[in-house]
């Protein structure tokens, strides 16, 4: 296994990695919208940190060599199910490969944010 890891995204918040690779795959961990040069959460509606957290997401495939291409299911998180097409319109820029999701919302996210996505992605062997 082999821990990713770039200051272009977030750093981990807790104890975990931003991303692992094992047998071919990266498995990254959910990222939500902080800026990585402030730490800061960025962005009040959900179209700008919907951008932030897609972008943090290919900083984290850039680090382990792959791009949103090879993603290969996400799991998103939504603070609230009537943000879905919002959502939608900006994750669909990013994930054009049509990677199998899932989509729920959830009763609270970390720092109260409005969205959070994880990913796996193939690297290869």
């Amino acid at each position: 296994m082999k821990k990713i890891s770039t200051e272009k995204a977030p750093a981990a918040i807790g104890p975990y990695s931003q991303g692992i690779i094992a047998g071919g795959f990266l498995y990254a961990s959910g990222q939500i919208p902080i800026n990585s040069a402030t730490g800061e959460i960025e962005g009040d509606d959900i179209t700008t940190q919907t951008d932030l957290v897609c972008r943090n997401i290919g900083e984290i495939l850039k680090a382990a060599g792959t791009d949103y291409e090879h993603v290969v299911k996400t799991t998103c998180f939504l603070a609230e199910m009537e943000d879905f097409a919002a959502f939608n319109s900006v994750y669909e820029k990013y994930f054009t490969g049509k990677p199998a999701r899932s989509c729920v919302a959830v009763k609270q996210l970390p720092k109260s944010v409005l969205c959070e996505i994880e990913i796996i992605a193939y690297v290869g062997e």
